[in-house]
């Protein structure tokens, strides 16, 4: 591992994962095979990253969330706390041939705290997620999402700041 790399003594990290240099993985981070985590990232608290995963660079997972395989996270991206991501469309215990159904998330999108996203979607380039919201499905770029489940409240710029015209 580079030196620049930060993994606090409880962190549970595969010697089969990537990590990019200048990130931090902090207290009880699990990070498996194959994950590919990018440059100057930060990873707080009870984070899961599961096998497969890519992560890019300049990202922050806060604590408690768990990233599945399938899914896949652009550069610069906000995942705040208790974010849950899914990976199987049709859940069922019992079910031994489920597969995977991926999700993207672009770059420079922010998902406020306790958001849930249903696998299979795509969130577009600096789209905003509500704290709270259940995306159900594709998000577009720079829109500002809310509600149960989310839909488009209004339309934003690179920084975030509402526009003023239709949606």
């Amino acid at each position: 591992m580079d030196a620049n790399i930060y993994i606090h003594p409880s962190a549970n990290v595969s010697e089969r994962a990537k990590i990019g240099a200048g990130t931090k993985v902090w207290v009880n981070v699990q990070i498996r095979e194959n994950a590919d985590i990018g440059e100057s990232c930060i990873l707080s608290k009870d984070v899961y990253i599961d096998h497969a995963v890519k992560i890019g660079h300049r990202c922050k997972v806060q604590n408690s969330v768990s990233v599945y395989n399938g899914v896949e996270i652009g550069n610069d991206v906000f995942v705040g706390p208790n974010v849950s991501f899914t990976n199987d469309k049709v859940p069922r215990a019992f079910n031994s041939d489920w597969k995977i159904t991926p999700t993207r998330v672009a770059n420079g999108v922010s998902i406020g705290a306790n958001a849930t996203i249903v696998c299979g979607i795509t969130i577009g380039e600096y789209a905003m997620i509500a704290a709270g919201s259940v995306v159900t499905k594709d998000v577009p770029p720079y829109s500002l999402v809310m509600g149960n489940p989310a839909r488009v409240l209004a339309r934003i710029d690179k920084a975030g700041n509402r526009l003023s015209g239709e949606i």
